[in-house]
């Protein structure tokens, strides 16, 4: 295996942990100030962070050299992943809970990988497509397991459903058009300040043309909202979209998404340790399957 693409993969396990530590924070905050409020500010302090970032990293604020096609392809990954996948993926969360909506996350793989076919000419061998078909079945086992009050349907339920193929289908979009905006070696931290910036100027627009966008602020006068988002931005927008960035520069893009979807995984024990979520038999039979699965990744 070539050292980019290791480094691609370590790069996409490491966003996984990211994600997951980050989510852990923003459904800390989304219970006191509510999703849409928590998806709106999160944009606007990773804008801050990686402005800051960028300044410190390369000198200037932002990258204003970037070229026609970078801004193109960056600033529509960043709409359709922010602003239209994400927004969909948090209404999912309310239709339908969060176990059912991170199962269908465990679309994006498969999305990845057969957009990566069609648009980039990306192929995998026999093994590696054994191995992302078990990963996503062993996530999708884990997160499908029966549990609390999400057991109970819910009158939206076809349209949670939607919502949530259409967020998977949002983030897959996104990493595609992201790694065309990363042709020739375009840094990812560059990269992700384009696709936040559009991101956060077009969800702005959107919210002050609703008259809200000082009510999503609000929510910041409680402490521990504050400091629960400026974590949860730092972990998901800012390190973790860098690392993800990185990941689909240096390898596949199905192999990239396969395993940055471990995130749901990895929130299992997190989620017992911070929320005191019971953990089964099954779901941590799932993520050693997952987790021999994933290794093939790396050393077939």
């Amino acid at each position: 295996m070539e050292t980019t693409a290791l480094f691609g993969e370590i790069a996409a396990v490491l966003t996984a942990v990211c994600w997951s530590f980050g989510s852990l924070l923003f459904t800390a905050a989304g219970r006191r100030i509510g999703s849409v409020a928590v998806n709106q500010i999160r944009l606007w302090f990773a804008l801050g962070l990686l402005l800051l970032i960028h300044f410190f990293v390369f000198g200037v604020p932002f990258p204003v050299d970037a070229g026609k096609s970078a801004f193109f392809w960056l600033g529509l990954s960043g709409f359709v992943g922010y602003v239209l996948g994400d927004s969909m993926l948090f209404e999912s969360f309310v239709l339908i809970g969060a176990r059912l909506a991170m199962l269908l996350m465990t679309l994006v793989p498969i999305f990845s990988s057969i957009l990566g076919y069609f648009f980039l000419g990306e192929s995998m061998n026999r093994v590696e497509i054994f191995a992302v078909l078990v990963t996503v079945a062993a996530i999708g086992w884990v997160v499908a397991e029966p549990k609390g009050e999400d057991a109970r349907p819910h009158p939206h339920y076809v349209l949670g459903l939607l919502m949530g193929v259409g967020g998977a289908m949002g983030q897959a979009l996104g990493l595609l058009f992201a790694k065309n905006g990363l042709a020739g070696g375009f840094s990812p931290i560059s990269a992700n300040l384009i696709r936040v910036s559009v991101a956060a100027i077009a969800i702005g627009l959107i919210s002050v043309f609703r008259g809200k966008f000082r009510v999503y602020f609000q929510g910041l006068k409680q402490r521990p909202v504050l400091a629960q988002l400026a974590g949860a931005s730092f972990l998901g927008p800012v390190l973790g979209v860098v690392l993800s960035l990185a990941a689909i520069a240096y390898t596949r893009i199905g192999i990239a998404s396969t395993l940055m979807s471990l995130s749901p995984l990895f929130l299992i024990p997190l989620s017992g340790i911070f929320f005191k979520e019971h953990i089964s038999v099954r779901a941590i039979a799932g993520t050693a399957v997952a987790f021999a699965a994933s290794a093939l990744l790396f050393f077939y």
